[in-house]
């Protein structure tokens, strides 16, 4: 049976207060003094930062179907990654916005087609935004990258099964990387699972 929303509202904590006791360039760093649902109280360290979108770019080929994907590398991790394109969500721009954006910028592909399919916290216990996933079809090269002074990216095109069969290897490190192709897989694969 399929949970609902409403399922363990006597669970929710109230916050009482918070303070940003940080602030960078990406996010911000707040401390929320919260009440339990038996009015015991608790200061959490949660981490603000602006929306992000991930796209999923499926390219027809001559030799099959491809996914764009860009090659950069992670400060965190101190490697490269393997990726599909996104970015973060600018001033009044919404989240399809966002990701035509960042596709064209990163990778010189214009959507013809795009389409949302799905949406995550990256990290509720902690994190207090959301990543917002895209399929992007009938790709068009406008023929150059729109790259910020900082971005270092190469485009690669990959093939659905090499991405799968190379989840959770270098250089297919990035979580939410991975998130996205679950989502670009319930899209694209039909009904591969029953129940």
């Amino acid at each position: 049976m399929e949970k609902k929303h409403s399922a363990g509202k006597n669970l929710e904590w109230r916050e009482d207060e918070n303070r940003e006791v940080f602030r960078g360039r990406i996010f911000s760093v707040r401390e929320s003094l919260c009440r339990s649902p038996d009015n015991k109280t608790g200061t959490y360290t949660v981490i603000h930062a602006p929306d992000w979108v991930i796209v999923a770019p499926l390219l027809k080929t001559p030799a099959g179907e491809k996914l764009v994907m860009v090659r950069q590398w992670r400060h965190g991790s101190r490697e490269l990654s393997l990726e599909f394109p996104g970015g973060v969500l600018e001033a009044g721009e919404d989240a399809a916005q966002a990701a035509a954006r960042e596709l064209r910028e990163e990778t010189a592909y214009r959507p013809g087609k795009l389409q949302k399919i799905g949406e995550f916290n990256p990290n509720p216990a902690i994190m207090a935004n959301r990543v917002h996933f895209f399929m992007a079809e009938d790709l068009e090269h406008t023929g150059k990258q729109e790259l910020d002074a900082d971005e270092y990216i190469e485009v690669e095109l990959v093939s659905p099964g090499e991405v799968f069969r190379g989840l959770g290897r270098p250089p297919y490190v990035h979580a939410l990387m991975g998130a996205a192709f679950a989502l670009y897989l319930q899209k694209t694969a039909g009904n591969i699972l029953d129940g």
